[in-house]
Formats: C-alpha cells, structure tokens, sequence
C-alpha cells in the first residue's frame, strides 16, 4: 500500500506541536471572530452546567447521552427527555438540509449545492437563518445539519446534500451558513464526521487516507464549522483507519478537541454506536437514536468501575454548556417565533434558485426565449408536470406549496402563447387491462383486507414493469406466485416515499418491478390491508414508445422545446452509473433530433453523461430547485434574471473519466476497505493532474452577457496571504453575474505534495451592461499552505508562486506572479 494511505500515516496522534504550531499561519478574519449564539457568556454557561452537573443523579445524566421516543412528538428525528425537577428543557433534533423535516410543513429550499452553486457565502447565511428561524419556529432545539462532506465520487446518493468537491468553497460556506442557523437561537450540527464520501457500504467501509490529504481537503469543512462555532458535530458511520468514527479517539479527541478546540458535544448518526466504553472514552457524548450503548449498558458499566463516572460527567457537561449557551437552561434563550414567516421562506428559496441556476451550454442564441420561442413552447418530461423539489432520505421536505413548472411557463408566456406538454417518460405506470383496471384505484378501509384475483394474459412474450402505489402497508403482489415487492433492506424501508420516483403526484409511496413474461395466461393476486388507497399500473415497451412518440410529435408542431430530465438521488443508496435514469437519454436524442431547438433542464444531484449534447441548443442545471423551483425556472429561461449559478464540482465526459473510475479500491472499496489514493488531487485538482478533459469544468456557467477582465495585479498581504486586485467589465446588454476564480500554483520552497492549481478565492459580481468594478479579493495564508504530516501541522508556501484568473478551472484569462513572505 502506498505511503499515502498507509494504515501508519493515516491518524497519527495529531495534537500539533510547538514547532507546527509556529509554523501554522494566523487563522483568517472570519475564525478570529466566529462565535456560536450569544445568548449566554461561554464562562457563565460552564458554570451553569458544573452547577446542574453537581445535583443531577447517575440515570438523570444517562437520559442526556442518549435518544429516546418523545410521547407527543412532532415528527422530528430525536428527541432528549430533559430533567424537569432541575427545570433543564427536552432537546428536539431535527433533520433539515434544505429546510427543516417535521411534520408540519416548512419552506422547502433548494438542495445545498445549488446554494453552493452562487459561490456566495452571504447568501449561504440568510440560507441558515430561514432555517433556523423556522425550526424554532416549529419546536425544534438542534438542526442535524448542515452536511459537509466533500463530493469525492459523482455516484454518491447524498451529493446534493453537501456543497462542492472544492475545500476552500466548501469551508466559506458551511461556516456562513451555520452562522445563520444559530444567529436564530437554533443549534447546528455539522455532519458526518469524517470521510463519509458515500452511501455504498457506508456502515462497514474503512477509509484510508494518508494524513496531508485528510487536513487538506476532506477536514477543512468542518475545521471551518468549529470556528464558526457550530455547536454539535455528529459522528460518520463509516470506519476510520480501522476504527468506527464514532469511537475513533484520532478523530473525536486528538482533531477536534486538541487541535481545533471544540468545545461543543458529538453524537452518533443513527445507529452509529458500536460500543460503550471505547466510544465514550473516544469522544462521542450522545447516542441516537436510542440508548443501545449508552443507556442501561453505560449505567452498568459505571456502576462495576469499566467507565469511571468522570467520563459521563464530561459528556454531560458538554450538552448542558452548549445548552446554557444557547440561553436554554436560564430562560435567557430569544422567544420562540409564534409562526413561520412563509413569505420570508418562499422570497429566499426563490433567490436561491434564481442564484444557482447554472447554464452549462446555450448555442444560437437558445436562451433566453424571446420572440416565437416565447409564444410557442412545447415542454416535456415527468417533471414538467410533477414539481420535482427536494430529494429524498432525512433531507426530504413537506413544502408549503410546489408548482408544476408547466403552469409556472405557461403563466410567464402569457396570453396568446401556445403552451403544450407531453409526458416523455412515464413514471408511475397506467392502469392495467381488463378485470384488473379494478386495481387503479382501491380504497382499504381500517381493519379490513382487499384480495383481487384475476389473469393476465399475454399474445406474444412481452416487458412488463409492475407499479404499485400505496399509502401506509405495502400491498402483497403475487405474478404467478412470484412475491413482486418483498421487504428491502432497512434504510431503503425507512426511506420509502421520499423522493421523486418513489412517491407518485398524490403522495403514495411507489415500488416497481421489471419481469420478462412469455406468452399466455399468468395469475394474479394483490392483498392489501387499510387503512389507504392502493394501486397496481404497469408499463411495457409499447406505452413507452407511445409516450416517445408522442413527444416527437408535440416537439414538431413548437417553435421550441423545454425538456425537464431527471435523477432521483436520495440517502442510503449510491448511483451506479452517470447516465440518466431510464430511458432519458433516448427521449432527449429523439426530441432534439426533431427540434434542435430544445433546452434541457437538468433535476439531478450531481453530474450526468450528455450523449446527447450537442444536439441541444441549451442546457440548464437546477438540480433540486425547492418549493419555488418552477418559478425561478421559469424566471431563467424568459431572461427575467441571469442565470448566477457556477458549478461547484466537475461534471465527467463519461463514468470512465473520474477521479474514483477503473479503481475500485477508490470506489467502493475492495475487502470492506477503501483507500483515497487519489490524496490532495481531489476534484478539479484531479483533471489538471491527469491531464483529463472533463465535459464541465469545475466554476463553469454561463451568463446571458459578456465580462472583460483586466488589469490582474497580486500582491503579498500581512501574515503571509496575498491579495488580488482586478478589473471586471459588463461588456453586453443585459446585467448579469460573472463568478471572477483565483487559482495558485504551487509554492516552490515546500518539499510536499501540492496541486498543480488550487482554488485560491473567488468572487460573485454582478453588473449592469457596461457596468465596471474593480475588484480585490484576499487569499488567506490557510489557503496557501500544506499540511506537513511530520510536523503535524500546517506550513506556509512561501516563494514566487504564479495566481491565475478565470471563470472556471480551465477558463483562465489572466496570469500574475507574487511573492508569498512569511507570516
């Protein structure tokens, strides 16, 4: 095994030393005056705690180490019980990526990395503070979120959970946004600590990684989150060098606590822990859901002296400080709003949309539609008509309200336009010949059970896909006595109506099933218990190429087309490939070919493959655009606003051409083990060192206008930064966004592994047509440093090193050199 990933660099007992100390630059502006919520004194809050601490018994103090089920709940994803003799409140935790899961219903966001895509820390604040405000708003104490995990792998099914492949972008903006989160009286957690890159085997994997690219890249995150004060962390499921994460003494003790202070508590993800004393003693102060590990197992462990009861005092003190913080044990915490402010939610999701949409192509002049393309529009797909808002798992949100995008276009194209839609693909099946159209629609009354028998059959051997639909107990279908959708594993159970494809436009959850079925007569037998409403449709190649057809002929009889494509990611389950899913691709390369003049909207988490491509005449990336995403579509495409949406990872040519492709023991793993070989080249790092053209760079976006830059001028800042200053013209009509990226090479007097370019700082600028701005954008010292696995500890790169100018990772148009001093 190379040096690099080997099991003795790994994690080493990191606590830096005097010399790497001295060597670590000065922390930037934005750590230097980070601080969790000010409700109470951080002292004072300690000695609250201590004074809590002293009068609370064995089992009242075991209550806050572990979740439990809360009598009346409302729907969140755990709950801590409090002690109400000492008048210490109950803890809420809820999910909340991209909006806050109860419930009762919440402004559903767009995904975080469509947030990321506007590179604007700001507006990644305001992002935490509607989410803050409104899961106080709905009773809630701890938000489990935000998620910072780089994006290592395009498979993985929780990208469009976290930010950017990119360190520098993704540590600005988790450490904004949980500013926003607990600017509102909400306590954040940053999540999944660390190197939970992935869904697949993410319970059992055991990551390796070499020490340097473990600081440089997959740390910075949440390093960052620490000096922002977050005040939770939650522990990954994944192994670490051998170990759980979530009683990895390295990660929990030696990182977080030792090197970067934190001072808040760690708890498991769900059904994380794996045992008592080592994780306690490791680290993790708060199991959850339940109490497995750190309920009767931890008070026995106490009481026979396996776990001195200074170890649960610590865990305990921990909680109780961050609480008092938070003005939660004294009453001095701000009043709980009365409502959420719905206006306020819908307004900045619509923002956040219109931000981050992300054209990654537009030829002769596709958009925006103007003129005939404007009056005469014909838009297809599933998620024309079904608005597509959030993915799925614990990021999943019940909106306020979603409309369809074909209303929102049709609404913007006004009176007088020709609006027309076709279905493309059909997701959720057609009612089934003969006797068992019955089964379109069944009502189950409460108590009773529902048995259809009856016969398909069939003239020639044929394709069916089996749909089911239902609302609470999955329906027993039996063809030919073959048990069509037998009980899965647990996290695809638990997560079962999240999401676009497993959950049909009513809200019943959707299974399938695909059986190849030879000529003649088959049985069938459907039972269902109530109470809920079941369905059985299915889908063959016949209606397939009817809905294709039917496509063609709509994109004919337009002027232009807007074609909403789909992927449906969701947590526990990983991609397999970069492909739309079903048959998308066909339906893009026959809508095309009869219209060249066709947009493609892109709902999907991460990259995909574009066979397609150049038959296009644009491309729009919205990802999971939230509850506003049909207007803010709709918004784009007319030209109402510019497009501000920058891609916050590279979008691969093909599923060969990546950095975890041909390797399997990058992805998934080989043994249960997986080594992130590929070190400090992650992401955009990876493409310039392999010399490998991706389809999209890494900061690629178009504008419906055009920038001139100019006058690139570098020069060295105290402390060992640098800072850039340049011209930046609006030289077309329209305003619009520019997204001006700095990249540094390399510093020659540093004797480690260092990228060939790294993202060194960026900025959004937005201008009038003609519109000039200079600009200056600082490069801290952290960001031009390397971590030196001998010394522990970061080292400044010193030395003439050359700062690039651009608007992507490989579109960069102005060149300086300066000199880095000491700090």
């Amino acid at each position: 095994m190379p040096e690099n990933v080997s099991r003795r660099t790994t994690l080493r007992l990191l606590t830096a030393t005097a010399a790497a100390a001295a060597a670590t630059p000065a922390p930037t502006a934005a750590a230097r005056t980070a601080a969790p919520h000010p409700a109470t004194s951080a002292a004072s809050a300690g000695d609250r705690a201590d004074a809590l601490l002293a009068r609370l018994t064995l089992d009242e103090k075991l209550t806050f180490l572990h979740g439990a089920k809360e009598p009346r709940g409302l729907g969140q994803a755990g709950w801590i019980p409090g002690v109400p003799r000492l008048g210490i409140p109950p803890l809420r935790l809820a999910d909340g990526p991209a909006g806050v899961r109860v419930r009762a219903r919440a402004t559903a966001l767009p995904a975080p990395v469509m947030m990321a895509s506007a590179f604007d820390p700001a507006l990644a604040r305001e992002y935490g503070r509607v989410i803050g405000h409104e899961g106080r708003a709905l009773g809630q104490d701890v938000l489990l979120s935000p998620m910072v995990n780089l994006i290592r792998t395009p498979y993985a099914g929780r990208n469009f959970e976290t930010f950017s492949e990119d360190p520098l972008l993704t540590a600005d903006l988790v450490a904004e946004e949980i500013r926003g989160i607990q600017d509102e009286g909400l306590i954040a957690t940053v999540k999944h600590f660390a190197l939970n890159n992935q869904e697949k085997d993410r319970t059992t994997v055991d990551v390796r990684i070499g020490e340097q690219a473990l600081h440089e890249t997959e740390l910075r995150g949440f390093e960052a989150a620490v000096a922002a004060g977050t005040g939770a962390v939650m522990g990954a499921y994944n192994k670490v060098d051998g170990l759980h994460a979530c009683e990895n003494p390295d990660l929990l003790t030696g990182v977080l606590r030792e090197q970067w202070g934190f001072d808040g508590w760690v708890m498991s993800d769900w059904d994380a822990t794996h045992s008592t004393a080592p994780a306690l003693t490791a680290g993790l102060d708060m199991e959850m859901p339940a109490g497995r590990w750190f309920g009767d197992a931890l008070r026995d462990a106490v009481r026979d002296g396996t776990v001195p009861e200074a170890a649960v005092d610590r865990a305990v003190r921990r909680i109780l400080t961050i609480m008092g913080r938070f003005g939660l044990l004294d009453g001095t915490a701000p009043a709980r709003p009365a409502a959420r402010d719905r206006a306020a939610g819908a307004r900045l999701a619509h923002r956040v949309a219109v931000a981050g949409a992300t054209l990654l192509r537009n030829e002769r002049a596709t958009l925006p539609l103007t003129g005939q393309a404007a009056r005469s529009l014909a838009v297809i797909g599933p998620t024309g008509t079904v608005p597509f808002v959030s993915g799925g798992g614990s990021a999943h949100v019940v909106p306020d309200r979603a409309d369809s995008p074909l209303d929102a276009l049709t609404a913007r194209a006004g009176e007088g336009a020709r609006v027309t839609h076709a279905l493309g693909e059909d997701l959720y099946g057609r009612p089934l010949p003969g006797r068992a159209a019955a089964l379109d629609r069944q009502h189950v009354p409460a108590g009773k059970t529902y048995t259809f028998e009856g016969t398909i059959t069939l003239d020639r051997p044929d394709e069916w896909t089996f749909v089911v639909h239902y609302g609470t107990t999955r329906p027993t279908v039996l063809v030919d006595g073959t048990e069509l959708f037998a009980a899965q594993d647990r996290e695809t159970e638990l997560f079962a109506g999240f999401g676009l494809v497993s959950t049909a436009p009513d809200g019943l959850k959707v299974r399938r099933r695909t059986l190849a079925l030879p000529a003649g007569r088959h049985t069938l037998r459907v039972t269902a218990t109530g109470e809920q409403v079941v369905r059985l449709r299915h889908l063959t190649p016949a209606t397939r190429a009817a809905d294709l057809a039917e496509a063609v002929r709509t994109a004919r009889a337009a002027h232009s087309v807007v074609l909403f494509a789909y992927e449906d990611a969701a947590e526990g389950r990983d991609r397999t490939t970069l492909a739309l899913p079903g048959h998308q691709d066909a339906l893009i390369e026959a809508v095309t070919a009869a219209n060249p003049r066709t947009t493609v909207i892109l709902n999907t988490s991460s990259a995909v493959t574009m066979p397609w491509l150049d038959r296009t005449g644009a491309v729009l990336q919205m990802y999971y655009p939230g509850q506003e995403g049909a207007a803010a579509t709709a918004a784009v495409l007319f030209g109402d606003t510019d497009p501000g949406g920058r891609l916050t990872q590279t979008f691969p040519a093909s599923d060969s051409a990546h950095p975890t492709a041909g390797d399997p023991r990058r992805y998934p793993g080989t043994g249960g083990v997986q080594e992130y070989s590929e070190g400090i080249r992650t992401g955009h790092r990876w493409y310039d060192a392999e010399g490998v053209e991706p389809l999209f760079p890494f900061g690629h976006g178009l504008s419906y206008t055009t920038f001139a830059y100019s006058g690139l001028v570098v020069t060295p800042a105290r402390g060992g930064g640098l800072t850039a200053r340049f011209t930046v013209r609006n030289t077309g009509r329209r305003t619009g966004v520019t997204v001006a990226q700095l990249y540094a090479g390399p510093s020659p007097d540093l004797d480690l592994d260092q990228p060939a370019r790294l993202l060194a700082g960026y900025r959004r600028v937005e201008l009038r047509p003609g519109q000039l701005r200079h600009v200056v954008v600082p490069v801290a010292a952290r960001t031009l440093s390397s971590w030196d696995p001998d010394r522990h500890g970061w080292v400044l790169g010193t030395g003439t090193r050359t700062v690039w100018l651009g608007t992507s990772a490989r579109d960069l148009v102005l060149t300086a050199r300066a000199r880095v001093l000491p700090g």
